[in-house]
């Protein structure tokens, strides 16, 4: 880090951090934080067994109205001390639980989780019967978009998830350019493969995933009457519904294309990677207090499965509470009034307040190449903008406190070798974030955040 970014004066110190005037006055709360009250989930009431919500459409499929994502199983260190493997004892408990209780869509990725998630899935599903599971995966030929590596790719997700058809099939991510889409699906010749493989019902039903632009989402849905999409997949959410920015589309312009042509809609990030059941106290407690038995999640997933076009939502649980709340939500769902509506757009404007980093924890950043563990450290910085603990003014009688927590914090959560300063802007993690999150310009920011808190004399 270069000397000029060493000293800075505090007006550039809030720019720096992210914290204006206005929002200044919103981090009252101490250390202890919302991540403690975040579930609020009542691990007391019961988890049903046989009142899950289905939706056909007119797929043709009794879908569980909660899918289960496959990007956040559980992990443990691996044998070999290089990186994290898959607990798939644990995984198997999770799928098992939830199939007895009513889930029976399982959405995965050759990308996720370091490319373990299909493995993973697959192995999870083997002892269930087939035709009781709805299988998703797709097609994320990134960076080689050359026929022959894209056909390898579809034909390496039967091999791993032990399976001879997949029930929904996805061109995964588009909406980076129009090009973009032409050059991984079209000219490769891979959507009319990919549409043979439909009619000899390997594939059942084929759709998209989006982030992105919205002049490629239209584009894309242009190709309904060429291609006919079964279903495609979107990010939605009480935030995104109106309020996505940073150059993603609103979630209810996303929903409502989807309506015109009758295109099932299939929710991702109902809960934008875990950040709206991780909001600040006050929200917390807003939301507790109108519905005391449902958790701060189940807000969000109500409002994801509320739609009368939504096939199934998504979560990605990791933990045995988190799936049991969410089948809570699920079984049967509890539509939202008018008024619960109102009550959530002005939760939204109420989390804007807030200058947290958009980040989903999806982890298509990773591995950085310098080794910087890009999502903790953003994450981090996340909570502790919701929990209050930002530090912001030498004047606040609790600004030594804030200081040291945030310092100790950010070594305990983030090791030295992979903080925001070995990063050299090479951009490459930025051309994956499907949140189009400038990373780099994010991690300089924090980085001078640190330098800023470690110069400063007490």
């Amino acid at each position: 880090m270069s000397d000029k970014n060493k000293h800075i004066n505090r007006r550039d110190f809030f720019k720096i951090v992210g914290v204006g005037t206005a929002a200044a006055t919103l981090y009252s709360c101490g250390p202890k934080g919302a991540q403690s009250i975040a579930t609020g989930s009542n691990a007391s009431l019961p988890v049903p067994t046989d009142k899950m919500t289905y939706r056909t459409l007119n797929t043709g499929d009794k879908v569980s109205l909660l899918g289960y994502g496959c990007m956040r199983f559980p992990m443990i260190p691996g044998p070999d001390g290089k990186g994290d493997i898959v607990d798939q004892d644990v995984t198997n408990q999770l799928v098992d639980y939830a199939i007895a209780h009513g889930v029976n869509y399982f959405d995965t990725s050759p990308v996720y989780l370091q490319g373990q998630s299909e493995r993973a899935t697959g192995t999870a599903l083997k002892k269930h019967p087939r035709d009781k599971v709805y299988i998703a995966t797709k097609l994320s030929n990134f960076s080689n978009y050359t026929h022959e590596n894209s056909v390898a790719l579809y034909r390496k997700s039967f091999e791993e998830l032990q399976t001879d058809y997949i029930d929904y099939y996805l061109l995964h991510a588009v909406g980076g350019s129009i090009q973009n889409f032409q050059d991984r699906f079209v000219d490769n010749g891979m959507m009319d493969f990919l549409l043979k493989e439909r009619e000899a019902g390997r594939i059942r039903k084929l759709g998209f995933s989006f982030h992105g632009l919205a002049e490629v989402y239209d584009y894309a849905l242009s190709l309904h009457d060429k291609y006919h999409w079964d279903f495609v997949q979107i990010q939605l959410n009480y935030m995104d519904w109106k309020h996505a920015g940073r150059g993603n589309v609103n979630a209810d312009y996303l929903y409502g294309e989807l309506v015109k042509r009758e295109i099932p809609a299939v929710v991702m990030e109902p809960l934008l990677g875990g950040r709206l059941s991780k909001l600040p106290d006050h929200i917390v407690s807003r939301l507790k207090q109108r519905n005391p038995e449902g958790s701060v999640a189940s807000w969000a997933f109500r409002f994801a499965g509320q739609p009368e076009w939504v096939l199934t939502s998504l979560s990605g649980m990791a933990y045995m509470e988190h799936l049991q709340d969410n089948i809570r939500t699920y079984a049967p769902l509890q539509l939202l009034t008018d008024d619960d509506k109102k009550f959530l757009e002005e939760t939204a404007q109420l989390v804007l307040k807030y200058p947290t980093i958009p980040c989903n924890d999806c982890k298509y950043c990773m591995p950085c190449v310098y080794g910087i563990d890009i999502p903790a450290i953003l994450l981090y910085y996340n909570k502790c903008v919701n929990e209050g603990s930002v530090p912001k003014d030498q004047g606040d009688e609790n600004y030594k406190k804030y200081r040291r927590s945030f310092l100790v914090g950010y070594d305990r959560a983030i090791p030295k070798l992979r903080q925001a300063d070995h990063c050299t802007g090479c951009n490459k993690c930025v051309e994956q974030c499907p949140q189009k999150i400038k990373i780099p310009r994010e991690l300089q920011r924090i980085d001078q955040f640190v330098e800023q808190l470690k110069q400063e004399t007490l």
